[in-house]
């Protein structure tokens, strides 16, 4: 793994000794090598414990089975969108909205989601959790740089700010996931690597963004 593991949140409460936080990123960093390598249906307990070189009866102190175990990876690895900075501008807040989702759909985190979407059509935890960590944070986002154009009158009120949240997961999940590389260059010609595709797509998404909320694309 080229990534390290975020920090684990020393405040999590825990009951009797303390945890140690480096066998714990082992053990999520080893869920999300194993994941890479077999997918979630190959992915075992024991699996996980051996690479990250401890016993199960480790693992299952901490996680008590293998959902429990992807889901606390997938929170792990979910980016905090927060609430944004107001750059000043709707083009601006949206520019900033669309490359922080990019950047964690290029990274280690969307090669996770990718592993857990097919999973998650038929596991309603883990929906849930897939749906609070990356789905959340974007609809919380895309309201308040919605409130915040409207409030600049850049834009008219927006009756349903889900709608904004939904189109950028939906449209850079599809890019990003489902569409498949360019073809590469002819011989001879050197067109130099692609852009990671969640960055292709945020020049495409943004004016169409901006033209559906009723603000003039730069």
């Amino acid at each position: 793994m080229t990534n390290p593991i975020p920090p684990v949140d020393a405040a999590s409460p825990t009951r009797g000794r303390p945890r140690d936080a480096a066998l714990d990123r082992a053990l999520l960093e080893a869920t999300l090598e194993v994941l890479y390598e077999k997918g979630y249906g190959g992915l075992t307990t024991s699996a996980v414990a051996k690479r990250a070189g401890v016993s199960t009866a480790t693992l299952y102190r901490r996680w008590k089975s293998k959902d429990d175990l992807v889901v606390g990876t997938a929170v792990r690895w979910a980016h905090d969108l927060g609430p944004g900075q107001d750059t000043g501008s709707l083009h601006g807040d949206l520019t900033e909205l669309l490359t922080d989702k990019a950047r964690t759909l290029d990274g280690p985190g969307g090669r996770l989601l990718h592993v857990l979407i097919g999973e998650s059509a038929h596991n309603p935890a883990l929906a849930r959790v897939l749906d609070d960590a990356v789905v959340q944070p974007v609809r919380d986002r895309a309201a308040a740089l919605l409130e915040r154009a409207v409030a600049r009158r850049e834009i008219p009120p927006a009756q349903n700010p889900r709608v904004l949240a939904d189109l950028v997961v939906g449209a850079m999940v599809s890019r990003v996931f489902l569409t498949p590389p360019p073809e590469p260059a002819a011989p001879g010609q050197d067109a130099g690597p692609p852009p990671p595709a969640g960055e292709a797509m945020i020049t495409e998404l943004r004016p169409f963004l901006l033209r559906a909320l009723g603000a003039s694309p730069r």
